[in-house]
């Protein structure tokens, strides 16, 4: 029982601490764009195609 003295505050900061972190990465923006990454794999395969067309 002694050891639910350590481990319940610890595992209460973690857990605040990825709210937090989470939070802030909301709040930053880095969740906002939800179009760009679907066509992400897209532009990469017409960049490598122009190169190989430059050397061919």
């Amino acid at each position: 029982m002694e050891i639910l003295i350590v481990l319940l505050p610890l595992a209460l900061g973690l857990g605040a601490s990825f709210l937090g972190f989470f939070l802030w990465s909301v709040k930053k923006g880095q969740y906002d764009d939800v179009e760009t990454p679907k066509y992400r794999m897209l532009l990469e395969d017409t960049k490598v195609d122009m190169k190989k067309r430059k050397e061919t």
